[in-house]
């Protein structure tokens, strides 16, 4: 690898790790809300969005990671 795409791998590393922060922050939040029972259900649904939308970029950035195998 050249060390153009050395620094292109490390950057998608660090942010996916980034997100997984990200997200497990949310879960977090969002168990805790539930947990008080009195949370309002419009910011835990909007709360649940985000997390999915972020499962979603780490999906698309880990699959960048993945090398292409031609079978």
């Amino acid at each position: 690898m050249n060390d153009a795409s050395e620094i292109d791998i490390s950057a998608i590393r660090a942010e996916v790790e980034r997100l997984r922060l990200e997200h497990h922050d949310l879960e977090s939040a969002i168990e805790a809300l539930l947990a008080v029972g009195v949370a309002d259900q419009l910011q835990i649904q909007r709360l649940k969005k985000r997390k999915l939308r972020l499962r979603d970029r780490i999906a698309y950035l880990e699959d960048q990671l993945t090398p292409d195998i031609i079978a």
